[in-house]
This record gives C-alpha cells, sequence and structure tokens, in this order.
C-alpha cells in the first residue's frame, strides 16, 4: 500500500460521524481543562482514557488527541483574562497578555494567543508528518544496545528538569522503575514483588497509576488546601479591534524563531510546552527592538509563548511515533493507551500499524482546526468558564477516575491501587520529588529492562558492547553530561561565593 492511498485510508477513518462527534467533544472538554488553573489536557486524557476501551483505535485516539489539543490551546484563556497560567505551557503568555487585558486590549490578546497556538500546533504536525518516517527507518537498525541508551539518555533528559534537583529527580526515576517491575519479568516471567495477590500478577496498572498520581492527588491537594473557590475575575469586555497587519508583518521573524524552539524543545524527551513557552519568550526579548514593552502588554511576548509552546506538540508526537519514546507527560500517557489497545509502540510502528500513524497526524490537525474555530466563536463566553464552581467540578472528576480505574480491570482493587498511587505522589510532593521522572520511568521501565537483557545476552562482551558501539556511546555520554553539569555548575557557583 503507497504512502498516499495509507494516508486516504487514515483520513476516511476519521470521516465518520462518530469520529468527528468525539474530536468536537474533546476539543471543548480540552479547552475547559486548560482554561481552568490547576486542571490540564493532560488530566483531561488521563481520565478519558477508560472511556476508550470499548472504542475502535481511530475513535478512541479522536478523542484522546483532541482534548490533548484542546488543553494545551486553552491554557491561554485563564492567562489572559485572570493573569494565572492553565497549564506550565502558559506560564509566559500571563506576563504580557494579562496587562494587555488591563489595557483595554482583550480581543487582540485573546486572537494572539488563538491564533498563534493554531499557527504552532498545526504546522508543526504537518513537519512531523514528514520527518518521522525517515526518523522510524532510522531507529530499525538500532539493536537493543542503543534502545537501552536511548531509554536511560530519555529518562535522565528528564530528571535534569527536575526543578534544580538531580538527587530529587533520579529519586522519583527510580520509584517509577520500581514500581514498573512489579508483576512477571519479561523475557524469563519471573514473578517480583507481587507478594502472593494474583492482582499483581500483570503489574501496577497504567490506569490507576495515571488517574492516582494526577487527578485524585490534584483533588486531594486542592481540597487540602482549601483551593475550591474558583478565582475571582474582573469584569472584561470582549469587544475591540483585532491583531493588524503591520502587527503580522513585525511578528514574523518571532513567530518562525519562537515555532522551531518550539518544535525542538518538543522532540526532547520530557521536556514539552513547559519549557518551550519560557525559552522562546526570553529569546523574544533579547532579539526585541524594544525589549522595555515585555510585560508591559507587548503582543510580541504573546506570539512567542503560544505559538512555541503549541509546536512543542507536533515536536513531541516525532519520538511517540518514530521511537517510542515519550515527548512529555502526555504522550507518556498516549504511549500507554497504545499497548492498552494492543498496538506495540516503537520504530516498527509505522510497517505494522502505518494506517494508524497517519490517523494519529490527521486527527491532531483537525482538531487544531476544529479548536481555532470553537475559540474564536465562543471568545465572549470565556469569562463564564473560569467561574466554573469547583464544588462541582471536582466530584464529577472523582466520579469519572473511580469509574475509569473499576472499568479498567474489572476490580476493586484496582481502585485500591489508584488510591495507593495518589497517597504515594502526595508524598512525593511532600518531599518535593517531581512526578514526571516516575511517569516516564514506569513507562520506559519494561523496554529499558527488556533492551538491557537482550543486550547482556546477544554478546559475551557483556555491558562494554553498550560503550563500544557509537550510538548507544554518544546517548549514554548525553545521559552523564546531563548528571554531571548541575553538579560541576553547583560546585563553580560555591567557589565563587
Amino acid at each position: 500500500m503507497g504512502i498516499m492511498s495509507t494516508i486516504g485510508t487514515a483520513f476516511m477513518s476519521l470521516m465518520t460521524p462518530v469520529a468527528i462527534g468525539l474530536m468536537l467533544f474533546g476539543c471543548v472538554v480540552g479547552i475547559i481543562f486548560g482554561a481552568i488553573p490547576g486542571l490540564s489536557g493532560m488530566l483531561g486524557v488521563a481520565l478519558l482514557l477508560p472511556v476508550t476501551f470499548g472504542m475502535t483505535e481511530a475513535n478512541g485516539f479522536a478523542l484522546l488527541l483532541s482534548v490533548w489539543v484542546g488543553g494545551v490551546s486553552g491554557a491561554f484563556i485563564s492567562a489572559t483574562l485572570l493573569g494565572i497560567p492553565g497549564s506550565t505551557s502558559s506560564i509566559a503568555t500571563c506576563y504580557d497578555a494579562y496587562p494587555m487585558c488591563r489595557k483595554g486590549q482583550v480581543v487582540k490578546a485573546l486572537k494572539a494567543g488563538i491564533l498563534g497556538s493554531f499557527i504552532g500546533t498545526f504546522f508543526s504536525v504537518i513537519i512531523a508528518t514528514f520527518l518521522s518516517p525517515p526518523i522510524a527507518h532510522l531507529a530499525v537498525k538500532l539493536g537493543p544496545w542503543e534502545y537501552f541508551s536511548l531509554c536511560t539518555c530519555a529518562i535522565v533528559l528528564v530528571v535534569g528538569l527536575s526543578q534544580g534537583d538531580t538527587v530529587r529527580g533520579l529519586a522519583s526515576a527510580f520509584i517509577g522503575l520500581l514500581l514498573c517491575s512489579v508483576g512477571f519479568s519479561p523475557i524469563d516471567a519471573y514473578r517480583r514483588f507481587t507478594f502472593d495477590n494474583y492482582n499483581l500478577l500483570g503489574g501496577i496498572d497504567t490506569i490507576a497509576l495515571v488517574l492516582g498520581m494526577f487527578a485524585i492527588r490534584l483533588i486531594a491537594s486542592d481540597f487540602s488546601k482549601g483551593g475550591l473557590k474558583p478565582p475571582e475575575m474582573e469584569k472584561v469586555d470582549i469587544r475591540g479591534a483585532g491583531i493588524t497587519l503591520q502587527e503580522w508583518k513585525d511578528n514574523l521573524v518571532n513567530i518562525i524563531r519562537s515555532f522551531f524552539i518550539g518544535l525542538w524543545i518538543g522532540f526532547l524527551p520530557g521536556m514539552g510546552s513547559g519549557l518551550s513557552n519560557m525559552v522562546a519568550y526570553a529569546q523574544a526579548k533579547s532579539s526585541s527592538k524594544h525589549p522595555e514593552r515585555f510585560g508591559q502588554g507587548c503582543i510580541d511576548g504573546v506570539f512567542a509563548s503560544e505559538v512555541s509552546n503549541n509546536a512543542s506538540v507536533g515536536g513531541a508526537v516525532i519520538p511517540m511515533v518514530a521511537l517510542g519514546i515519550p515527548g512529555d507527560s502526555t504522550t507518556a500517557i498516549l504511549l500507554g493507551g497504545l499497548v492498552i489497545h494492543g498496538i506495540e509502540p516503537g520504530p516498527l510502528l509505522f510497517d505494522q500499524h502505518g494506517t494508524f500513524v497517519y490517523m494519529v497526524f490527521i486527527a491532531i490537525l483537525l482538531s487544531a482546526i476544529m479548536v481555532l474555530i470553537i475559540e474564536l466563536l465562543t471568545m465572549r463566553f470565556y469569562p463564564k468558564v473560569l467561574t466554573i464552581p469547583y464544588h462541582y467540578l471536582y466530584p464529577a472528576l472523582l466520579v469519572i477516575a473511580f469509574i475509569g480505574s473499576f472499568t479498567s480491570t474489572n476490580t476493586l482493587f484496582n481502585c485500591g491501587v489508584m488510591l495507593v498511587m495518589a497517597a504515594l505522589g502526595m508524598l512525593m510532593d511532600y518531599f518535593r520529588l517531581p512526578i514526571s521522572p516516575l511517569l516516564l520511568a514506569y513507562i520506559l521501565g519494561s523496554m529499558l529492562e527488556q533492551n538491557l537483557r537482550k543486550g547482556l545476552t546477544y554478546t559475551s562482551e557483556g555491558f562494554i558492547t553498550f560503550l563500544t558501539r557509537p550510538v548507544s556511546a554518544i546517548f549514554l555520554l548525553i545521559a552523564v553530561a546531563t548528571l554531571v553539569a548541575p553538579l560541576l555548575r553547583n560546585r563553580r557557583a560555591k567557589k565563587l561565593s
């Protein structure tokens, strides 16, 4: 089957009333979850993952991907109207979008966010569509030694971003690997950490872990802090002029630069939109002819942040479909969804499930168009979305979480596992251990162990083969450099002080 016929088949699988309806629903849910401070598109994906069990692959992932796209885009709404980022992807958006809102330029700020989000998502996924096949083709030639090193490098890169504390990041990753080792071991099927409980023979359920770590933990933490009141918002007038042609011309270089920053950072495992918007904003400010306007209501800053954080979507998709490595926390959950639906992620995905892969790209492109239209048509309702009472919202989320956890294995035991994971997540918050390294290590743990054991048994030279093969050695050197660099930086800072 040729590429064009594969793309045509993938497109037609989404051109059904059910798939289109699910994508519209997912876009709306994602926008709402992204807009409400404390929630996120990732939480929406986690909550709706169990709902896709009874769906076809096309319908299920069309729903999840649309929630993701809507969530990344919708985060700018609260950043603009409240000055509170809906998620880490829109932290830099607050710096200028909210001052623009205070100046009465609400429509201009909102349209800059909407159009910037669309540009970042749509064009980054087009690039991902063309880049992923050759990357997957090269990855097929790699052996278990390279895959072990690649997984190690991916986990360590996330650890390196752990709020500047490498030791806590490593501790979190270790917990993720420990959780992944529960159940039958790969290759020899040896029982580990099951405590003679047959419910643990298959390991810790991915749905229970994700819902516990993200949904239940978030709700319990907010409740304990008394965070059940929606933030107060001043009255805003959704009227005024949009973006002028001159402002588009002035920001052309800024948009292109921010786009490629987001695309590249999204491609690096575990980094994603939370980092790209800050880097792009800093670059826009340092390159501007009027840096003093940044932070005072400058549209350049809004474009930089929103184009870059949405371009990370396309960047994160590339390693997910081409290598089986998640680009960020949301793609880690999506990879778990692939396994649940019986699809093995990795470089062979294009050969074994080519239609599905192109369906993923097309679903994100269609979702980006839907989000653009929905946001432009519903701008006037944004203030009402942000005032949804949390004492109505959180009980609904709890019910969805418990139903999702139960239906994953049809056992109440899984609901207990979800609560244990929530307690573990809150304990990690207390000790300031980041969650992202745990999730990534848990998702990649089985691939890491399988390739380590294969690499050690395929040769009599032992671990030395991981260092003598060039590609494997490069990944391991990057991992070591990522761990050592912060230590050297801290040591130098102490000497200077």
